[in-house]
């Protein structure tokens, strides 16, 4: 049912699990189409924070429990769970930047790529949004935020200078730094943990990027072990202007999966990328564009193709340690030995991230290498064979894991640490305090600690 009825008092549309359209409502802007069984009890699309106040005010006297749906790029569909509340934010779309701070303010369903990004470039400001650009800020600020260039630039999730916030209790307040701020630091990292409803945020931009810069080698898979063995020391060689990445995937052309390493510099140059072409086996690639401009409009393009809408996921993910001898041949199959032409395997250095100031935020399991791995497949047929390749994959991977990012995680079939020792004891304290009730139902399986 839409709109306010008399019996609900919501500005935006309000659906119990009886009303034409509920099914809609609860599963149409999840992304990844191996959507679960849960449903909520009733679906609230909130026009605005008074909207969202009200709605937690009501699952407190019906007995409910809320959850929350910015985007919908959650893989494993967070915000779909029993007895629940689902307040879908996806009208809080508002956008307003102050030049004389360089603050833009942003509603969480606020796309990054596709709606801030062109917003802040007639001001000449960037933001390091999520790389698909279809991604909205809520969940991935909560998240912690792995953007563009987070190898340089650090967190999202650090770049918050305040943001509001509807608590447990349904009032909304102003969290930062000087104001509740255990609720702020509580939320940059916890995710679908975070015991509240963020309903703006306001962002620190940094200066817009004037050129960009790509080099990309296509490297054939029998030279994996060599070509990530050599990743490993050279990601140390480029500056923090160079987001650098080693992908397995299928690439268009090619009928069986490729190795490719590829960087795109941030305002550097040629010279940030020549460090890419000192591989021992360069002269064995497939291919290779060295050190070319290309448009950021192109490179987003690219994760829209590699990331189909329409699709059926399974992602997992760790942050790596240990000696490489013994972590590169772990890591071989899983970026040789693909289930489907769709797939892929991102392998991410961090390595001038480590070197900052450690943020204050709850986000605190990181090291200087990141592998994300994604499953994506067309249809029902293709699930088990996919998940019986993604659970042997990171069965394999998994000694030599620090903890994994909540973004790619889905702690329900492989549960792993998001958050230090004393940061974990901290965000349980606070969440005790804020929400004593139980009202937000915490993560959807159990982190390790």
């Amino acid at each position: 049912m839409s709109g306010d009825d008399g019996r609900t008092g919501f500005a935006g549309a309000f659906w119990r699990g009886s009303d034409p359209g509920f099914e809609e409502a609860a599963t149409s802007r999840v992304f990844n189409h191996r959507r679960p069984s849960r449903r909520p009890v009733a679906v609230l699309r909130a026009a605005h924070a008074a909207d969202v106040a009200a709605g937690v005010r009501l699952a407190a006297s019906e007995g409910w429990q809320v959850t929350v749906r910015s985007g919908g790029h959650s893989w494993a569909a967070w915000s779909l769970r029993e007895d629940t509340l689902l307040i879908d934010l996806a009208l809080l779309t508002t956008m307003s930047y102050d030049p004389a701070n360089g603050v833009v303010a942003v509603g969480p369903a606020v796309r990054g790529g596709l709606d801030l990004d062109p917003y802040l470039s007639r001001h000449g400001r960037f933001f390091p949004v999520g790389h698909h650009p279809t991604m909205a800020l809520g969940g991935f600020l909560l998240q912690g935020g792995i953007g563009w260039n987070c190898r340089g630039w650090g967190w999202a999730a650090d770049c918050i200078e305040s943001m509001d916030v509807v608590t447990a209790d349904g009032e909304l307040v102003r969290c930062s730094e000087s104001e509740n701020a255990d609720l702020f630091w509580a939320a940059r990292g916890s995710g679908p943990g975070f015991f509240g409803v963020v309903t703006e945020f306001r962002l620190r931009t940094r200066p817009r990027f004037v050129k960009l810069t790509r080099s990309t080698y296509v490297y054939p898979v029998e030279l994996a072990l060599e070509v990530l063995t050599w990743y490993a020391a050279v990601r140390r060689d480029l500056p923090s202007s160079v987001e650098l990445t080693a992908v397995g995937c299928t690439p268009d052309g090619l009928e069986s999966p490729a190795l490719v390493i590829g960087g795109v510099s941030f305002d550097g140059g040629p010279a940030s990328l020549t460090a890419l072409d000192t591989c021992p086996v360069a002269a064995k690639a497939l291919a290779a564009t060295v050190a070319e401009p290309v448009e950021f409009t192109d490179l987003q393009a690219e994760q829209v193709r590699a990331s189909p809408n329409g699709h059926r996921y399974f992602v997992d993910n760790v942050f790596l340690t240990g000696a490489v001898p013994a972590l590169v041949p772990a890591l071989v199959s899983a970026f040789t030995d693909l289930p489907t032409a769709k797939t892929f395997t991102v392998l991410g250095d961090f390595t001038p991230l480590l070197s900052r100031r450690p943020p204050n935020l709850a986000l605190s399991v990181q090291t200087d290498l990141y592998l994300g791995v994604y499953v994506i497949c067309e249809t029902p047929d293709d699930d088990a064979r996919c998940r019986t390749w993604l659970s042997a994959t990171m069965h394999g991977i998994a000694p030599y894991s620090a903890g994994c990012y909540l973004g790619d995680s889905d702690l329900t079939v492989r549960p792993d640490r998001i958050m230090s020792e004393s940061a974990w004891s901290k965000f349980r304290l606070i969440r005790a305090a804020r929400d004593p009730e139980g009202r937000f139902p915490n993560f959807l399986g159990t982190p390790l600690q």
